[in-house]
Order: structure tokens, then sequence, then C-alpha cells
């Protein structure tokens, strides 16, 4: 790289030097993830959010990207719900003479230097490089962050170290984006019209040969109408009113804060429709840095203001101002990291629990009835909560960071009525909840070309195992009668409602089930839905002894007979009944492993274990085909009930593999099919540690070392610091003892 014949300004200087000098801010590199040039052609973009709002990021910094709220639907009659894309809010663009910063293509030769990095303690995205177009150079920093202090805040500044003097152009949009189109009836189609009509609009739904996300034809964003905006070009304010098709209100206002002492030649508000902006013409000199910041705040119904409270929220941050907002902000985050998992002696799966944990943190909240979307604060699987959050997300949160698992199971008793409804619609009692739920009113949202997972009735008891979980770990009585037990009970009665009596064999089944497999549709008797109903049965009639209810006798007798099937020759259960084949093609291979997942834990010698866990290896072998992550994340967990560190850590080291996409280790659900933000992978890989390697269990017992601790060979040991549970707060670690044998040690805090 050139150097230039004076000296530059040490901000320049920065920026030729290595990336460890130039992001050297003392935070512990594993949690630090960088972006490079030689991203610049596969680049998967991350996100920043609070649990609120997210925003999407891209590779300048200062692109206008899509940004959403919880639970802030789009409805249509021929669609499914879907989270509506509210105004970009975080663009800013810079023409020094030759030409926009976000027209100019992506070269490294152009953008000199270039590094971004998230840091994920910081919950920060800092983007660093030197603007050489049209003869003049520029040095460029942006920093962005939506504060976890102020949930209903974010900031982005823009610093500029020109190498010239003259006048420069800046603009400060919000973006008033366009309804998707083509829009699809994906309440109507099936899959092979829906392929159709992906082809027919000049798109495919191939994998793409590079890692970015492939599957925006199908999830693309739902449409925020802008009602009103207007601003004010001498306060420097933007503000809007708008509404979410056919759903809710909602409201976003902007604040801009100058550099001390900049000379303005002018500054104009401009308004059209699909841009509301600050334009601003601003004199530069030589050397010189110059910070421009713009403050954001948004709201929705239920949730703050309209468009006057949050222009009067943005220009008292501004007020406030942004080093004092950032510290804010990252003083949240620093609390959160005080629950952690530490891994000694790996920093490659450090670094990967590091970025599972940012996203699933980024997408809580505290005091709310919200799920989280199985894809996050983004529009992938339309933002729909499955039974990841019950699951998978719930019982990775729920020992380090419990008051941010709670708005998960109190979704489900938000959501009872439209359970109840379903129930009754599809002829059963009690509550029958949907394998999609609209994540605002919990009504199914299932697309249609995926309606017969209506049968995938094993969600109904993962809700039940969850609330249970909650209360075993809180210990809050109050909480279970007046929340939980309602929301057990009527699983209960659900199940009690669609079991069938199999006389010949005294036992009772489950016909006419899609197995988690999904492949295996209108199965009888799958092992995994068997057994899960068998333990939401046995749950209720522990719950309802608690809370002085009388349970019901069926529910007993039910649980005592129910049918999981097993192979007696081959000493291993079956996926289900073996009057259906096993034969399929699937990217799972087999559910078996399901069976030994923590939260199910279906009670087994360990000579059936380990024979289920060996079939389910042949199977992805065999049936297999580009494997989901959702089962690949379950394989450590396994091979360390059956006590084998060694090949538990080998699954934690194959799971970084092709899964976590670059820059920013953004999940997907299969190595080739880059549909991203998977939250279930990222929880299962933390439950790999937090129960597989340690062994844990939440039962009756308490916290139980239900198996013995495993640690893969080279790791010194694994820690959860911050554990809270019933009250109380540990560290619990997983160390080697004289003998190298690891054991498991717990210690107050």
């Amino acid at each position: 790289m050139p150097i230039r014949r004076r000296l530059l300004p040490v901000f320049a200087l920065a920026l030729l030097l290595p990336l460890g000098h130039a992001f050297a801010s003392g935070t512990d590199p594993s949690f630090l993830l960088t972006g490079t040039s030689e991203n610049f052609g596969s680049y998967f973009p991350g996100y920043l959010a609070n649990g609120y709002f997210s925003v999407m990021t891209s590779p300048r910094g200062t692109e206008p990207d899509r940004s959403y709220m919880v639970a802030f639907m789009d409805y249509d009659k021929s669609d499914i719900s879907r989270p509506a894309a509210i105004p970009g809010w975080n663009e800013i663009d810079y023409n020094p003479g030759g030409g926009w910063l976000n027209s100019t293509r992506l070269d490294p030769k152009i953008f000199a230097g270039y590094a971004q990095t998230l840091d994920m303690h910081d919950a920060t995205l800092t983007t660093r490089y030197r603007f050489d177009y049209a003869n003049k150079s520029t040095g460029v920093e942006v920093q962005s962050f939506v504060s976890q202090a102020d949930p209903h805040l974010a900031a982005v500044r823009f610093t500029i170290t020109p190498q010239f003097d003259g006048d420069v152009q800046l603009s400060f949009p919000i973006r008033l984006w366009s309804e998707h189109q083509p829009r699809f009836p994906i309440g109507s189609m099936s899959g092979d019209q829906m392929i159709a009509a992906v082809i027919a609009s000049g798109q495919n739904l191939d994998n793409k040969p590079v890692p970015t996300p492939d599957r925006a034809a199908v999830w693309y964003p739902g449409y925020t109408q802008v009602l009103s905006n207007d601003g004010d070009a001498k306060t420097l304010t933007l503000w809007l009113d708008g509404r979410a098709r056919q759903g809710l209100a909602m409201a976003e206002a902007a604040a801009l804060q100058l550099p001390d002492g900049i000379a303005v030649k002018s500054a104009q508000l401009s308004k059209g429709p699909y841009k509301l902006s600050l334009d601003l013409t601003v004199h530069v000199e030589r050397g010189k840095s110059y910070a421009f910041t713009k403050y954001v705040a948004i709201s929705r119904e239920d949730w703050g203001g309209d468009a006057k409270a949050d222009l009067a929220l943005a220009t008292q941050a501004r007020a406030t101002g942004f080093d004092k907002l950032l510290a804010r902000h990252r003083d949240a985050w620093h609390q959160l990291w005080q629950s952690d998992i530490v891994v000694d002696g790996d920093l490659q799966v450090q670094k990967a629990v590091h970025s599972d944990l940012y996203y699933l943190l980024s997408n809580t909240t505290v005091g709310t009835a919200w799920p989280m979307g199985a894809c996050a604060l983004t529009p992938n699987y339309a933002g729909h909560a499955f039974w990841d959050s019950d699951s998978w997300v719930f019982p990775a949160l729920l020992l380090l960071h419990p008051e941010r698992t709670k708005p998960i199971v109190m979704f489900r008793h938000r959501t009872m009525q439209p359970a109840l409804a379903r129930a009754k619609q599809y002829g059963a009692k009690g509550l029958m909840y949907p394998w999609e739920s609209d994540p605002q009113t919990g009504i199914d949202n299932t697309p249609h070309f995926a309606y017969d997972v209506y049968r995938e009735i094993h969600v109904n008891a993962d809700v039940a195992i969850a609330q249970w979980q909650y209360w075993l770990a809180s210990g809050d009585r109050d909480w279970l009668k007046q929340y939980g037990w309602p929301v057990i009970h009527g699983v209960a009665e659900f199940w009690a409602s669609r079991v069938t009596w199999d006389k010949a064999h005294d036992r009772y089944g489950i016909l006419h089930v899609t197995s988690p497999d999904e492949a295996y549709n209108d199965v009888p008797n799958d092992a995994f839905t068997n057994a899960a109903a068998q333990k939401a049965l046995r749950i209720a009639v522990e719950a309802a002894k608690l809370v002085g209810a009388t349970p019901d006798p069926q529910w007993s007798r039910i649980a005592d007979r129910m049918y999981i099937p097993f192979d007696d020759a081959a000493q291993r259960h079956y996926d289900f009944d073996p009057s259906v084949p096993h034969d399929k093609i699937t990217w799972m291979g087999s559910s078996l492993a399901w069976l030994m997942y923590p939260n199910l834990d279906l009670p087994m010698s360990d000579a059936v274990r380990r024979n289920d866990f060996d079939f389910q290896l042949h199977e992805l072998k065999t049936h297999g085909d580009d494997p989901n992550e959702m089962m690949m994340v379950m394989l450590a967990v396994g091979e360390a009930e059956l006590g084998d560190g060694k090949a538990a850590g080998d699954w934690l080291q194959r799971n970084l593999v092709g899964f976590l996409k670059p820059p920013f280790n953004v999940r997907t659900e299969t190595v080739a099919n880059n549909a991203g933000y998977i939250l279930a992978t990222s929880a299962g890989y933390i439950q790999s540690l937090v129960y597989g390697l340690t062994g844990l269990r939440i039962d009756d017992k308490g916290l139980d070392p239900a198996y013995a601790p495993v640690l893969p060979p080279d790791w010194k040991s694994l820690t959860l610091k911050g554990v809270s549970f019933r009250g109380k707060r540990y560290d619990i670690s997983v160390e080697r003892d004289a003998a190298g044998k690891a054991k498991l040690v717990q210690r107050g805090l």
C-alpha cells in the first residue's frame, strides 16, 4: 500500500496497521469477528439487535439495510404473516466530489485497508477503510449499535478524515421501502406451485455456490406503509408514522448531530416516495476528523408511542451524546456477559460459543410475552415461532439467563385462546399449538406448501416440557399455578383426546403424525412424538399435585401404557412403527438422536443408547443428504451421554465446518442451503456444552448431574459462569482431577 508524501493523521495510519493493531481495544479475541476485503464476494450479513428491533449489516457500514421489530407483522389474506421491514434508518452516504460512497463498487483498491469488526462483547459494529476514489482519499470509520440499555434507541457515528480541502456532500436518509414484488399467495400455494412461481419470477431456490443468503425468494420481508413523514433542516430531524400491512402501527424518528465547528454550506430536507432525507454540503480541511452522528428512535403499537414521542427520544439521545449512550449500551452487554461459557483449550469453539450466545441474547427480551422467531429478527421462516423457541432456545439460555427465557413460556400462556380454537378445529380437546405461530397473535401461519406438518404435533409436548422446566429452574410456585399449569393442563387434555387405544396390544398409540424427520409424514407411533407426549402427561400429573388440582386419572394410565416402538432383536428404538419402511433420503437420516436430547432424555440402558446412536450415525451416512444442523449439533450430546469426551469434541469441531458463514458466524440450516440465522442450531450448540459435556439435567432432583462429565482430550476445562438456579448463583466447571479424569466442580457466588 503506497505511503502518501505527507504524514497521515493517526487515524489513517491505523488503517495501515495489521488488524490486531487497528482494533486493539482490549477485548478478548474470542469476542471479535472481523471481515476483510476477501469477504466482498461472499459477504453473509449479520445483524445488530436488542430483542426489540434489529438492523442487518452490510460491507460499507453505511448502506441502507433492512430492519425488523419484534412481532411486527404484515398480513395479507393470500399470504402467511411475515415480518414487516420498517423504514431503513441506518443509511449515511458521502460524496467527496467524484461519486457517492454507497454507489461505488466494492473493490479493495477503492476501500483500502478494509476491516469490519463485530465486537460481540460490546455488541458494536465498526467498519474502517480508506475511500480512495476519483483522486481523493478519505479515511472512514463507521460505528453502529442498537442499544441494549435504551431499547428504543440506536445510533450510527460516521467519521471522515479527508486528505484534501474542499466541499463534500453528505446524506442522512430514512428509506421508505416499496412493497416486495412479486408477492406470492403462499397461504394457498402447493410446494410445486411455489417453485414454479419462483422460477417464473426469474429467481430460483438452488443452493448458491458462495455462502450468501439464498432463500430470499420465499422469505421476503413484509411491507410497512408510511402514513406521514416530515423533517426539519434547521433542527436536523426526521420523523414518520407508519403501519404494517393490515397490522400494527409504528413510528420512527432521527436526529442528526454535526461535528463541532463544521462549516455547513447548505442543509436541505428532501422528501420523495422512497426516501426522506437530510442532505448537507459542508467544508472540510485536510487531515481533520469529522464525526457525524445519527440517533434513531423506533416504536410500535403496544411498545412505545408515535412519531412525536420518538422525535423526543431521538433529540434527547442527541443531547445525551454518542459516548454516553454507547457506554450505557456496553455496560448492559457486559452485565449480560457476566453469565458466559468459558472454554479453556479451544479458541475456535470458544469463538463459536460466543457468537451463538451473541445471536441468542440479541433476540431476547425481559418482562414480555414474545417468543423468538426461528430465524431471529430477520424475515427468514417468516419470523414465526416453532418448537425451536421451546425446545432449543429456551433450555439453552435457562441456566444462564432465566429472565430472558420467561417470555418464551409466557407467550404460550398468552396465546392459549388460538390454541384452544385450533384443537376444536381438528376435533381434539385442550390446547393444540400450531407448528408455526404468528409471534404477535399466536395464530397458525404455516405455509400451505408445508400444510402436512399440522401433523407434527410433538410441538405440544415441547411446549409443556418447557413450562415444567421453567418451574423446576425457578421454583416459582405462584407462576406455575397462574401461568404454567393452565398450559400444561391444556396440553395434557389434548394428548388424552389425541391418543388411540390399541386393545389387541394393551397399549396407547398416536396415529397420523409427522416425524421430526419431516419426510416421514402421516406415520403411526413416531417414537419421539410418543415419548414427548408421555413425558408431558406425567408432567401434568406432577404439576396438578403442586397447584392443588386433581389430575385426570387417564393421564397416568395413558403415559404408563404409551407405545414407544422398539426393536427387541437389535435392542434399539425404531423411529416409528416398523410397519412403515425407514428408507427415505432425508436431511436427518433418523430422529433417534432426539430421544437423547436433554429436555426429553428418554430413560434407556447404556446398551440401548449406544445402539440408538450407532443407528443414527449409520442412517445419517446412508440416508442423509445435506444434513440439517439441528440434527448435527445433537450428536455431541449423545456422545457425551455415552461418556466419550473425544467423540463429543469431534462433533463440536465438525459443527464449525460449513455451517458458520463468514464473516460473522451466521449459522445456516445446512451447509449448502443458506437459509440463515437459524437460532435453533446456535442454541443446540450451546446445549452441547451446557448439558452435554457437563452431564447436567434439570429434573425433579434439581440441577442434577445425571451423566458423568466429559472433556475433549485437549481441553483443560469448561466453565458455566453465573448459572442461576432457584434463586442462587454458581460457577459450574468441568475440570480434570490429578489422574486427568473429568470432574464437576460447583462454586457459589
